[in-house]
């Protein structure tokens, strides 16, 4: 072999190992990024699977379970790049608990006995009383019998005494200012009751619904900001034990609950025998929150939660303006019961 031969053979032996090292590093790369994006994943979907609700971040995550099927599914993307296949099947074994886990959670049936009253109801957090105008105008449209709005401060509780008292004339209120008021409104007669405590105002009566006796109570715990993570939790536990108090009146449990069907706080209410309505109307994960990406992107954390003696038809999630909520409307049909 000569010099020149010799020369470009060790230039060729070079080149091939500066390809397999850059082929090397890349892989190790896209297997590093993928480890990243299931460690997080796996953080989330592993409370999930336990039922507990976790530390800052994951309550906040777990409102988006859903949208995790992302960057699960690019991490398999990297995995398959990679060459690495523990990793690949790590990443299927999560796509395969948050397919799992996106299904609806509760029970359903058909309510014995015949139908007895029919009503429909709607729940709305009108931000600030913000939204107070266009929740007036949703109310005439909608012709709901009870309203239950969330955040009504003094101006917006004057609006709503202003333009609907007369279609309204049956009322429970808790006042306050920024998120601190909230209102049921009623064309039924109500009779008061002591509602939740809570941070922000949860009132509660009992509606006279053509003869039956109807436990409202409206729901507003606090959200689940960082480092205040246990009031939510605390606030949630109070509703969940009001609605086991009395297991045999039919109740409706509306409100903005700042809580999803994947948060463990919210299935202890629905654990009660409580069911989600919209669930029922197979409307279980269009998003209410935050407006400004709904119905693309968000949560459904508005709810209304009815008794096993209620059916429940044509949800439908109305777009207010001046909010960052959804208000929504269902109609619900009263049973006799076994």
């Amino acid at each position: 072999m000569d010099t020149a031969t010799a020369e470009w053979a060790a230039t060729q032996d070079d080149a091939g190992r500066h390809d397999a090292g850059h082929r090397g590093g890349g892989r190790r790369f896209g297997a590093w990024c993928a480890a990243l994006l299931f460690a997080g994943v796996s953080a989330v979907v592993g409370c999930r699977t336990l039922g507990t609700d976790g530390v800052t971040p994951v309550p906040q995550l777990l409102a988006f379970l859903p949208w995790l099927l992302v960057p699960t599914a690019a991490g398999l993307l990297c995995t398959v790049l990679a060459r690495w296949w523990t990793g690949a099947v790590w990443g299927v074994a999560l796509l395969g608990l948050l397919a799992w886990f996106v299904e609806p959670y509760g029970k359903t049936g058909a309510p014995a006995g015949p139908p007895v009253a029919e009503l429909r109801v709607m729940t709305s957090n009108v931000e600030f009383g913000r939204a107070a105008e266009g929740l007036v105008d949703a109310v005439l449209r909608e012709k709901p019998d009870l309203v239950f709005v969330q955040e009504c401060e003094y101006t917006c509780d004057a609006v709503l005494k202003r333009e609907l008292a007369a279609a309204y004339p049956h009322r429970r209120a808790v006042a306050g200012g920024g998120s601190e008021g909230s209102v049921i409104l009623s064309r039924f007669p109500l009779r008061g009751t002591d509602g939740v405590p809570g941070t922000m105002g949860m009132p509660g009566a009992v509606a006279d619904v053509d003869g039956h006796a109807v436990r409202l109570q409206l729901a507003h715990p606090m959200p689940p900001l960082p480092g205040q993570v246990d009031l939510w939790q605390r606030e949630l536990g109070r509703l969940r034990d009001a609605a086991a108090a009395d297991r045999t009146t039919p109740t409706v449990l509306a409100g903005d609950f700042n809580a999803s069907q994947d948060h463990a706080a919210f299935r202890r209410i629905l654990d009660t025998g409580l069911s989600d309505a919209a669930r029922l109307d197979g409307s279980y994960r269009i998003p209410t929150w935050p407006a400004r990406t709904t119905p693309r992107f968000g949560a459904q954390i508005d709810h209304v939660l009815v008794s096993e003696r209620f059916a429940a038809d044509r949800a439908r999630f109305l777009d207010l303006a001046d909010t960052d909520h959804r208000a929504l409307v269902v109609d619900l049909t009263l049973h006799r019961g076994g």
